[in-house]
């Protein structure tokens, strides 16, 4: 096991930005910059032994800094969309800034992905470790109480990549925090996805308004395209005329995660057939969003000079219900004054046995 550290490059005011790589005894690896605690990159192999990045994202410092796809972006305080940016916590109320529609999005516009963490590197034997750190003040992005936020990176030899999640606060508040980034199994500078397979552990998923808000139905996946508890095709139905996929313009969806107890557990799984590759998610949040890319628009020109289109790469973003704040007949993403929020989510990389 092995951690190196180099200069990424300086932000527009001037301040050096430095990436974190991690390399297993396989020669996995996984790099991490903290300009806002983002996953840049993951080396991982095919069938034949061929090294390739599997992740969206840029080779400079400047893309990180104009990331308004989120590519491997921490998300927090809160991801996901909170209608009108309205909520209110102990007769309370909170207006965030609206940034998606008539939604507050990732708790745009001042988000995380633009700030230097403070940063921890940890190695032993066994495993190393990436820990960014920041401190978010006071009534930051319009959340209540001063937060201290820490997010591990953790590779280990059976070529898992753990992200743990640990959140302080010393006023009650709403939190949910998660990675957004985009994966291609295929390799990053591969565009297309609809090959690709994925299963997601859910019975059930959350169908949305006009505005990708939850209705509050939780509708059965049962004989529809959002039935991926076997391998399915992304591309199979990602164009069909029912209605979710006609509201999402794609999959841009939560799944409700079967058998949610609070434990880490396998959710998801998605392979290329061409390369062999598989990744399995782990989590211990009672939700995952699978989304496909759809806004993305060609514009955003990544690593190598690839730019990424719409639907070049996905996304499973483990989390509590979107606007499940403003819900209360779903699990509440509120941590108490001084309560720790800690949550764990793994990316697990293999090869298929023929």
């Amino acid at each position: 096991m092995s951690i190196n550290t180099t200069e990424f490059g300086k932000t527009k005011d001037g301040k050096t930005v430095k990436l974190y790589t991690l390399t297993n005894k396989n020669g996995v690896s996984a790099s991490f910059t903290n300009l806002g605690g983002t996953w840049v990159s993951m080396m991982v192999p095919d069938k034949d032994g061929n090294f390739k990045d599997v992740c969206l994202g840029f080779d400079n410092v400047e893309g990180y800094e104009n990331n308004s796809y989120y590519l491997g972006a921490i998300i927090g305080r809160y991801a996901n969309r909170i209608k009108g940016g309205k909520f209110s916590l102990d007769w309370k109320d909170f207006q965030l800034a609206v940034n998606n529609d008539t939604n507050s999005l990732h708790s745009g516009p001042d988000y995380w992905y633009n700030r230097i963490w403070d940063v921890g590197v940890f190695e032993d034997e066994d495993r190393d470790m990436i820990t960014f750190m920041l401190h978010s003040p006071d009534k930051d992005q319009g959340f209540d109480g001063e937060a201290r936020v820490s997010v591990s990176y953790v590779l280990s030899d059976d070529n898992a990549l753990t992200i743990g999640y640990s959140f302080v606060c010393d006023k009650k508040t709403a939190v949910n925090l998660t990675n957004h980034n985009y994966f291609n199994l295929a390799g990053y500078d591969n565009i297309d996805i609809y090959d690709q397979e994925v299963m997601i552990d859910a019975d059930s998923f959350l169908p949305c308004d006009e505005h990708s808000i939850p209705t509050g139905e939780i509708r059965k996946v049962d004989g529809t395209p959002m039935d991926f508890r076997k391998y399915r095709k992304i591309g199979a139905d990602i164009d069909s005329d029912y209605d979710a996929i006609i509201q999402g313009g794609g999959y841009d969806h939560n799944w409700i995660i079967n058998g949610y107890d609070g434990n880490l557990r396998l959710v998801a799984k998605v392979k290329d057939n061409k390369s062999k590759r598989v990744m399995e998610v782990y989590t211990d949040l009672p939700g995952i969003q699978f989304y496909t890319g759809n806004f993305l628009a060609g514009d955003a020109v990544g690593k190598n000079g690839v730019a990424y289109p719409k639907r070049s790469g996905y996304c499973f973003e483990t989390q509590f219900f979107p606007n499940s704040i403003n819900m209360s007949e779903f699990i509440q993403p509120v941590v108490d004054e001084l309560e720790e929020f800690i949550s764990e989510t793994v990316y697990k990389f293999s090869v298929e046995k023929d």
